[in-house]
C-alpha cells in the first residue's frame, strides 16, 4: 500500500524487516525513537487533524505515562457502531522513558509504568475493505490463535465445540452486541467472525490430532508406494 515510500517521502526513518511478530516490530520501533512520546500508527490506520492536536496539547502538560485511544472501525466501506466494534479502545500514545516493552503474541499490549489516562478524539481503522482482505487477515491470526490454545491445554475439539463456537460467537456479535443495527454489513462481519471461530478450532484439531495429519497422509503414500511394489512384482512374473 506504499506505506514505506510515503513515509520515505515525508522525510520518516524506515526501519524494515520481515523477522518476528507484532510485538517485535513495535519493540523495534521503541528502540529507535528518540523523542519524548511514542505515538504507535498501524498502516491500516489513520490520524485525524483533531486528534493530532488533542495529541499536541495533551502531551505538553499531562501527568500520565499513556493514553488509550478509541478507534472507529471502518469495514466494507462503513462505520460499525454495534457488533461490539463499538468498545474498541487501544492504548497507543506512550511516554517513551515510561514504555518498557510490547507482550503478546495476539493482541499484543504494552507494558507502561505509571497512569493511563484516555484521549477524547477517535482513531480512525480500515479493518477490512472488502472479503478478500478479511480472510488474508483471518488466515494469518488463525494459526497463531490456535497454536496459543493448544499450549495452554484446551481440551480436545468434538463436533460439538465446532457447531458451538461459531454460533455462540454469530449469536453474540450479531443478537447481544446488536450487530444487525449496522445493516447488512453487521450480518456479514457477525459471520465472518463465526467463521473465523471455526477455523481457529478447526486449526485446534488439526494440531491436537494423533497420528498427526502429516502422518495420516504419509501412511497413504505407503500403502500406494506398497500398490505399486506389489504391481510391478506381479508384472515381473507374467
Amino acid at each position: 500500500d506504499n506505506t514505506v515510500a510515503i513515509a520515505k517521502r515525508e522525510g520518516a526513518q524506515v526501519i524494515e524487516t520481515r523477522e518476528g511478530k507484532f510485538k517485535d516490530w513495535r519493540n523495534a520501533g521503541l528502540t529507535a525513537a528518540h523523542g519524548d512520546w511514542v505515538l504507535y500508527v498501524d498502516a491500516d490506520e489513520r490520524v485525524t487533524p483533531k486528534l493530532a492536536k488533542e495529541i499536541e496539547d495533551t502531551i505538553e502538560r499531562t501527568s500520565y505515562s499513556a493514553f488509550a485511544l478509541s478507534r472507529h472501525n471502518i469495514q466494507f466501506g462503513k462505520w460499525f457502531q454495534h457488533g461490539g466494534w463499538e468498545k474498541d479502545v487501544v492504548v497507543r500514545l506512550f511516554k517513551r522513558s515510561q514504555l518498557r516493552e510490547w507482550q503478546g503474541d495476539v493482541h499484543e499490549s504494552a507494558k507502561v509504568e505509571g497512569n493511563q489516562g484516555l484521549l477524547t478524539e477517535s482513531l480512525v481503522h480500515f479493518t477490512h475493505r472488502d472479503l478478500l482482505s478479511g480472510l488474508v487477515k483471518s488466515a494469518m491470526w488463525t494459526d497463531t490463535e490456535a497454536r496459543l490454545l493448544y499450549e495452554a491445554g484446551v481440551k480436545p475439539v468434538g463436533v460439538v465445540t465446532l457447531i458451538r463456537k461459531p454460533f455462540m460467537e454469530f449469536f453474540r456479535r450479531l443478537i447481544l452486541k446488536k450487530g444487525y443495527k449496522d445493516g447488512i454489513e453487521g450480518w456479514i462481519e457477525s459471520i465472518q467472525q463465526a467463521m473465523n471461530r471455526f477455523f481457529v478450532y478447526e486449526r485446534l484439531w488439526e494440531l491436537q490430532s494423533k497420528p498427526t495429519l502429516s502422518e495420516k497422509y504419509q501412511r497413504f503414500e505407503s500403502e500406494i508406494q506398497k500398490m505399486w511394489e506389489a504391481s510391478s512384482s506381479t508384472r515381473g512374473r507374467v
